[in-house]
């Protein structure tokens, strides 16, 4: 067994410090660096790669990446290493397929559940166990996605956003009408470059999805994921109506909703702004227009490519611009 370029990639995504943790390490912070306690020789730089300043080891056993740091500290070869990193970051692996490597994702699933035979029963809904604090979602939300801390803290005391304990993902709960959990979907907190391990919590029922129901108004924003309907309350925190993510651009979770909420008289869609994103929200729009809606479509301006995207280069103009403020000031 083998992995891709892209599993490469995404193992090289972990958060090196917390891999340290994970195999006993006590990581300290001493300026723009980490080192650990156990080996103050080892440099950690941007949680990503490492260098030991020793002349007492070979080339190779003196730094590099995640991977080198598993090879060189746990004794793993680089395969064993990797699997080990798609693991810790919760990376869930399609299976093999029966027919060759060639095969294609439909043949995959078409040799997993052949026909005639008895479907496989569906696992059971469980939510991750909660971590015992978000301190790892706090600081990806507010700190990488620029959402504002009260919208974080919002959704934390409704009790459908929180840290999972395997990993620290950050999970989003989907609910019924009484509260009752019936879909979750995960978010990793280590990506780089903008990649990340997503993954939805198995046994869920993807007719819900992550929402937030605003009982004074009649009308419902749709986004295709829950860091987008963060990031618009961010921008536009007087728009008190009701929000749902779809996590993905099939409206299961919004024809759910408006069966729950018949009150709703109004829809807007807030979906990415690429092509199957409008091509989407024009879709989306002419078959709740046909069913008595009002409905309007709102996507993110050139050149942002989804809400989240929007607010933080937003966010990161008006800091530039206090800090100019006051450097006037002084």
């Amino acid at each position: 067994m083998s992995f891709t370029a892209e599993e490469l990639d995404i193992a090289k995504q972990a958060d090196l410090c917390a891999v340290a943790e994970r195999m006993g390490y006590t990581v300290k912070r001493i300026g723009h660096y980490h080192t650990l306690k156990e080996m103050d020789s080892i440099r950690i730089y941007e949680r990503s790669h490492w260098c030991r300043f020793s002349r007492r080891y070979d080339k190779g056993e003196n730094g590099g990446s995640q991977i080198d740091f598993l090879r060189v500290f746990a004794g793993m070869d680089v395969k064993e290493a990797v699997f080990w990193l798609l693991d810790f970051v919760g990376y869930c692996r399609e299976k093999e397929p029966y027919k060759g490597r060639h095969s294609s994702r439909r043949d995959v699933l078409q040799n997993l559940a052949p026909a005639g035979k008895k479907e496989e029963k569906k696992k059971p809904f469980v939510l991750p166990e909660f971590a015992g604090s978000n301190a790892y979602l706090y600081r990806y939300l507010e700190h990488e996605r620029m959402i504002a801390r009260p919208v974080i803290d919002f959704f934390v005391r409704k009790g459908i956003l929180y840290e999972a304990k395997n990993y620290h993902n950050i999970v989003f709960v989907g609910t019924d009408r009484d509260g009752v959990p019936k879909f979750a979907s995960m978010r990793g907190v280590f990506d780089r470059n903008g990649k990340g391990f997503k993954c939805d919590v198995a046994g869920n029922d993807k007719r819900y999805g992550f929402h937030l129901y605003y009982g004074k108004s009649k009308k419902v924003v749709v986004f295709e994921a829950a860091i987008d309907l963060m990031s618009y309350i961010t921008m536009f925190p007087k728009d008190k109506a009701s929000m749902v993510a779809l996590g993905m651009l099939a409206d299961a979770p919004l024809e759910t909703f408006l069966a729950e909420h018949p009150e709703m008289e109004e829809i807007w869609f807030c979906l990415d702004n690429d092509g199957p994103g409008r091509k989407a929200a024009a879709s989306l729009q002419q078959k709740y227009a046909e069913k008595g809606y009002r409905t309007d479509v709102f996507l993110p301006p050139e050149p942002y490519k989804d809400f989240n995207q929007w607010n933080v280069e937003m966010r990161k103009a008006k800091e530039q611009g206090e800090i100019r403020e006051n450097a006037r000031v002084i």
